[in-house]
């Protein structure tokens, strides 16, 4: 079997048990490159279509990410081509990205997050875990996705319109796929309108993908609006991002979002799974998560639930980190900035999620030990 895999994926060493393996750059990777393939594993940044599959002998078609835009599910379909994702495998990772950014603009700003309304726009993997991580805290939260509101409409679950969150909400947290038609177009679903709207003082945050955002009116937006505090892990386009849209960022990275070492692998674990059941084969070994740096934390009982809340939610990530690293492109020339925006993406440092801590100790409040299971921290 001949085996056509993003390099930048890890643990596919697991994928050679069953054949011939072959590593590419993902931007790179050609209609050459598949022709003899059986199957073909990539993450988004890999555009899988009529141009790249057309007279291969591609079979399976593993996106080790979330989101499906970059592939042609038309195309594959009518060429009973088979293909699969990986829906939630790195979502914790965006869910620890916004808790760590909203931390970070708390303390520029001096805001605190319990007296905010936080408006959640997209409700799925991601979405919906992050509010629940919010309401766990004590946050008020409100969501927007009208194809999920239709799908539960029985459920006690509340959702509101998209200019009720504009109204209402002084933080919104994008999280939608990147449709252009469908039963909710997301393209550009923000705006000049949309930002117009936003209240004096909001945080807007986009860890979804880049075009839901127009980024030239926002960029004109920011401009006009010294209040508004944004942070864009996507942009429009990638990886050619616009340097003066980014300098006007609270934060500012380089699509790292999710880029967590445990939603990689967990994405990676997924994709493998699912190519030997449509393969009908049986793995002789697996994928295993490599022990944490840091296991375990021990907090004094005696500090405020805020403090802890503050210390947890960047000790093993801190996007300030990210965002340093990418300022360092802003001066270059386009094509050096968009070669800089994947070499960030490749080279990226090993971080781990919040599950992989221990918090040690004892004498813990009911409401600290709320925070822990909040922020999936086991005792």
């Amino acid at each position: 079997m001949h085996i056509v895999i993003d390099e930048n994926i890890p643990e596919t060493q697991v994928f050679a048990q069953f054949g011939r393996v072959v590593k590419r750059a993902g931007r790179a990777i050609s209609a050459a490159d598949v022709r003899e393939a059986d199957a073909l594993i990539v993450r988004s940044i890999t555009q899988v279509n009529r141009e790249l599959l057309q007279g291969s002998a591609v079979k399976f078609v593993g996106t080790c990410t979330i989101g499906t835009d970059h592939l042609d599910l038309d195309y594959l379909n009518s060429q009973k081509i088979a293909w699969t994702n990986a829906p939630g495998c790195n979502a914790q990772a965006v869910v620890e990205y916004v808790l760590a950014a909203l931390q970070v603009l708390a303390q520029r700003t001096g805001g605190t997050l319990s007296q905010r309304v936080f408006g959640i726009v997209g409700a799925g993997q991601v979405g919906q875990r992050l509010a629940n991580v919010l309401r766990k805290l004590g946050y008020q939260v409100l969501l927007c996705d009208p194809p999920r509101q239709q799908l539960e409409a029985a459920s006690v679950q509340e959702y509101v319109e998209l200019a009720t969150i504009l109204a209402k909400c002084d933080v919104i947290s994008i999280h939608t796929p990147l449709d252009k038609s469908g039963n909710w177009p997301t393209l550009h679903m923000f705006s000049a309108q949309q930002l117009a709207a936003l209240q004096p003082g909001t945080w807007l945050i986009n860890a979804a993908r880049g075009a839901v955002i127009d980024n030239q009116s926002l960029l004109a937006c920011l401009l006009q609006r010294k209040d508004l505090a944004v942070v864009l892990d996507v942009w429009e386009p990638e990886p050619e991002f616009n340097p003066e849209l980014a300098a006007l960022c609270q934060l500012a990275t380089p699509h790292i979002a999710g880029y967590s070492l445990d939603g990689k692998i967990r994405g990676t674990e997924m994709i493998f799974n699912a190519f030997c059941q449509h393969f009908n084969l049986t793995a002789n070994t697996r994928i295993k998560y490599p022990e944490p740096l840091l296991q375990a934390i021990k907090l004094s009982s005696a500090a405020s639930v805020e403090s802890m809340r503050g210390l947890l939610t960047t000790v093993l990530y801190d996007p300030r980190t990210d965002d340093a690293a990418m300022r360092m492109l802003f001066r270059l020339a386009a094509q050096q900035r968009g070669t800089g925006f994947d070499s960030l993406r490749k080279n990226y440092p090993i971080r781990r999620e919040l599950a992989t801590l221990r918090i040690s100790g004892q004498g813990y409040t009911a409401e600290q030990q709320l925070l822990f299971q909040a922020l999936q921290l086991s005792l």
